[in-house]
């Protein structure tokens, strides 16, 4: 029993983004929240990806007399890739259109977080070494990294 709790202890210090929530990936970026976002609005839209939504979560607490700090959601896709997904497993459509959400955390930094497409394959029982989860993954880093810097 104490084993294992130090184990926890130990592995929440070296990696605590895995540790946030199953399956969420995250980023620093060096840009604030909104300027992150609309730095993977561009970035996406120049790919051909279609913007389905950008949710301002700070704002929707905001106009409930509640603090939240910048907080946005950026709701995306390429039907291309989605319809084979789905063509594949019906169920995947509860995770899709692709999300990034950006916030700022206590400190004043700005994360980007992101579905694992490998761990939504997974879930929905599509094999994740296919060549769409494969891009999709490989995209979605390559969006949030270029966008961060």
């Amino acid at each position: 029993m104490v084993r294992r709790f130090l184990f926890s202890i130990l592995l929440s210090l070296m990696c605590p983004a895995v540790l946030a929530a199953e399956g969420l990936v995250t980023l620093s970026s060096s840009h604030s929240v909104s300027e992150t976002v609309d730095r993977l609005e561009q970035a996406l839209t120049a790919q051909g990806f279609r913007i389905f939504a950008r949710v301002d979560h700070g704002a929707g607490a905001a106009g409930v007399d509640m603090d939240l700090p910048p907080t946005e959601l950026l709701i995306f896709g390429k039907p291309q890739a989605g319809t084979l997904l789905m063509q594949a497993e019906r169920t995947v459509g509860i995770d899709l259109p692709l999300k990034y959400l950006v916030w700022e955390d206590e400190n004043g930094d700005v994360a980007i977080g992101w579905n694992d497409a490998s761990w939504v394959a997974e879930r929905h029982e599509i094999y994740p070494s296919s060549p769409v989860v494969v891009n999709v993954t490989a995209a979605l880093r390559k969006f949030a990294e270029e966008v961060a810097q």
